[in-house]
């Protein structure tokens, strides 16, 4: 095992699956992903190579002139004999086709993803000159319709940390691992909620990052930033709880660093963080599909309305847009808006 950091390992691992992909496209593809890479995180050219790979496989199953040969070999000529009209046909297949006997569906969000990255690929080779025609932008983006925010309330949230420490309401059988991992559970869960950090962010998370002067933790932001993020004094009792525990437990070789162990003393994987949110939510609620990144969520949402800073909000969250957060958090605003207008009285009471 090396002592490369965890995002290290992961554009690693991400960069051999990406090549895997690329060998079922034309072979021209590989230049798009050389000239999209330093722009990219890793994770999204593995996106845009599974949905690239969707639209050739939708072309040589059905477009009689697509059948002719092996999508590796397609010239790159074949882009320019592409129609709107066709591309708008894939995209209507993909609200539902079935391929190797799985049924596959998507959304407006999912087909806005898979035309995004159809774009992408056509606005570069039309740039360099590769080709004459670019038909992606005489089609329509679907409309996204706003999802309401699932978040935890702040009574969900004190109840959520409560069982956490306490496993009351676990099955017997949960109960003999609680004993084990209560402490590291309840110091993962706080820290997600107190810091806003993504799921990858936290399990990547090694000791040395940990800057105990100040209160702040060094992780890794998706496009390879790295930033420092800073946690009140419950976060920190939390950590230092679980730090007392940590150095009791003898790492498998090369996670001598990791903060957060598995059970087998390895680092802990974004599954078993998933799993464990997972878990604890369902003892709080069982209307709310909580995930890590639903309290992600709940932490934007808390300092918003503490704040009243969307830019705040944005730097702290790491988005790139303000506008991505705005609309994340819109909802907020129309909370507020709703409440001005019980502040407003036309008439007096007599």
């Amino acid at each position: 095992m090396s002592d490369r950091a965890y995002y290290e390992d992961i554009n690693i691992k991400n960069e051999i699956k990406l090549r895997e992909l690329i060998n079922n496209l034309p072979r021209y593809s590989t230049q798009f992903f050389i000239g999209i890479e330093p722009t990219t995180s890793s994770r999204t050219r593995i996106a845009y190579a599974y949905d690239l790979g969707c639209f050739f496989d939708y072309l040589h199953e059905n477009i009689p002139r697509f059948m002719e040969c092996n999508i590796q070999d397609y010239p790159i000529s074949l882009l320019d004999d592409i129609t709107p009209l066709e591309i708008e046909a894939y995209l209507n297949y993909l609200k539902y086709y079935t391929k190797d006997g799985v049924t596959h569906t998507n959304d407006s969000r999912g087909i806005k993803r898979k035309l995004a990255a159809l774009r992408s690929f056509y606005r570069y080779f039309f740039k360099k000159d590769m080709i004459d025609k670019n038909p992606t932008v005489k089609v329509s983006m679907p409309k996204i319709h706003d999802k309401n925010i699932v978040r935890l309330d702040v009574d969900e949230v004190v109840q959520l940390l409560d069982e956490t420490e306490s496993g009351a309401k676990l099955t017997d059988r949960q109960k003999k691992y609680h004993e084990r991992t209560k402490v590291r559970d309840f110091a993962i869960l706080i820290l997600l909620l107190g810091t806003g950090i993504r799921v990858s962010e936290c399990v990547g998370l090694d000791i040395s990052d940990i800057d105990f002067k100040n209160n702040g933790i060094k992780i890794h932001r998706k496009g390879g930033t790295e930033v420092m993020v800073y946690f009140g004094d419950e976060v920190r009792e939390a950590i230092d709880a679980y730090l007392e525990e940590r150095r009791m437990i003898e790492p498998q070789e090369g996670y001598k660093d990791a903060l957060f162990l598995s059970m087998q003393n390895r680092r802990i994987s974004v599954r078993a963080v998933e799993n464990l949110v997972k878990k604890y939510s369902r003892l709080v609620t069982s209307v709310k599909n909580i995930t890590p990144h639903k309290l992600r969520s709940t932490y934007g949402t808390n300092l918003y309305r503490e704040t009243g800073d969307i830019y705040l909000v944005a730097d702290v969250l790491g988005h790139q847009d303000v506008n991505t957060t705005r609309r994340h958090y819109a909802a907020i605003d129309e909370d507020r808006r709703k409440m001005a207008a019980k502040f407003v009285h036309l008439r007096r009471e007599d």
